[in-house]
């Protein structure tokens, strides 16, 4: 459908680059997508550190140092030495039950990964659709700045031959004046063409990471698309990634509430320590004190200020909050999918309408020079049959542009603009190779990446 576009722009060019390409540069460079995948690598360390509650701890320790000691004999006889104390110990300390807190934190963290895959994934929605509209943009604009350079030589032709029949008496100064009016017009329409031209290339470079080279005509993607507006919608409501990262918001709320009771919950845990203890003084009938124990511990909360309590209530009334929140996310991701699958259809009759417009504006122009040459029509008319055309095919090719985009639109509006779908070239990021690497991870401080 973007016939036109080629033709204004002039041919196929040596070095094009597609839509797709740009796509791909804008899915592996984007920072905005980088650094949404940078935070979903560190939620998933949330499962570690959830996990890290059924792990035991181990903690040595070491003490040294000076100590001063004065005795106090009898008949007054005061014995002063110095000790060099140093003491080395070991504790493991394991919790065996801690009112479930440590499998309802794990819950939590999983529910909580899988909600930022969904964001991301949504994320990456994003800049997928806004590749697509500053690639369109670009194309579009490039063809409206060839549209008025066409227009601008069409005026000067005018102009010049209505300087050569002033010059010979078949018009009046008033034909030459409009026809100057015109092209004064028409060079401001350019300026403003490039100007937004140069604007949509510099976002062009923001989005897809390079400035564009020459761009080739892009088609929409109905193919992929839900064939009715039911259909959208409840795709939208099944796949949409809002919507899912919104229901399992609810489920890590709801988790969280029993989070919250195990502070009510006694709790179980188990230490074992040894340790040694030297004075390092011959005098003291004992210099080495080595000393092992097992403990176990019972602790049963009575009454913690209400704490505890209050902790609960809160994550009560924020999972009511995620509950309505989802609800307000389906009814924002129907009534998006119902705009985007509307405006959609619209697009494909503007751009019917407008080629329509373009044909007659063309037949138009045409036959009013013909009457112009035979002294049936004015210059004025000429211009005006000129404008017409003109803004005929502007409105082509900005139809042509909103074609592609809201063809782009409904796929993610239903949740559907991501690589696999859309068949690119590279490989599709899976934010669960990280999740596994590390969630088992029991030491190391550098990341999967090196770190």
């Amino acid at each position: 459908m973007l016939g036109s576009v080629l033709l204004l722009l002039g041919g196929a060019p040596a070095r094009a680059e597609t839509l797709v390409e740009a796509m791909v540069k804008a899915y592996q460079s984007n920072p905005q997508l980088n650094a949404a995948r940078a935070r979903q690598r560190a939620t998933d360390e949330n499962v570690s550190q959830a996990l890290s509650g059924y792990r035991p701890q181990i903690v040595a320790s070491l003490s040294a140092g000076l100590q001063q000691v004065r005795n106090l004999l009898p008949d007054n006889v005061v014995q002063t030495a110095t000790l060099k104390p140093w003491t080395v110990g070991l504790t493991v300390t394991q919790t065996l039950f801690n009112g479930f807190k440590t499998a309802n934190n794990v819950r939590v963290a999983e529910a909580q990964v899988r909600s930022g895959r969904e964001a991301l994934r949504n994320v990456g929605q994003g800049i997928l659709l806004d590749a697509v509209t500053v690639y369109m943009n670009v194309l579009a604009n490039g063809a409206l700045v060839d549209a008025q350079r066409a227009n601008i030589a069409f005026l000067r032709q005018t102009l010049s031959n209505t300087r050569t029949r002033l010059n010979a008496g078949d018009v009046t100064p008033t034909d030459a004046a409009q026809a100057e009016a015109r092209l004064s017009r028409g060079l401001a329409d350019l300026n403003a063409a490039e100007v937004a031209l140069a604007v949509s290339k510099a976002t062009y470079s923001q989005v897809v990471g390079e400035p564009p080279a020459q761009l080739l005509a892009a088609t929409p993607v109905d193919r992929f698309s839900p064939p009715t507006l039911a259909d959208a919608t409840n795709v939208a409501r099944q796949e949409n990634p809002a919507v899912l990262a919104a229901q399992l918001d609810v489920d890590v709320a709801q988790s969280s509430i029993a989070v919250a009771e195990s502070g009510l919950l006694p709790t179980v845990s188990v230490q074992a320590s040894v340790s040694r203890a030297v004075q390092n003084d011959p005098t003291l009938a004992t210099s080495r004190m080595d000393q092992t124990s097992v403990l176990g511990q019972v602790g049963v909360p009575l009454y913690d200020a209400g704490m505890a309590a209050a902790q609960t209530r809160q994550a009560k009334e924020v999972t009511s909050q995620s509950r309505l929140v989802l609800e307000q996310v389906r009814n924002q991701t129907r009534t998006a999918a119902t705009g985007a699958w509307v405006a959609n259809e619209g697009a494909k009759v503007a751009v019917t309408a407008a080629e329509s417009e373009v044909r007659a504006a063309n037949v138009a122009l045409l036959g009013v020079q013909r009457e112009a040459q035979a002294g049936q029509r004015t210059t004025v008319d000429v211009l005006n049959a000129l404008q017409d055309l003109t803004n005929a095919r502007a409105r082509l090719i900005l139809a042509q542009r909103d074609r592609v985009i809201a063809s782009y639109t409904l796929l993610g509006a239903v949740g559907r603009l991501d690589v696999k779908t859309l068949g690119l070239n590279t490989p599709d990021y899976l934010p669960e190779v990280h999740y596994y690497q590390v969630r088992d991870a029991w030491h190391g401080l550098r990341t999967p990446a090196g770190q």
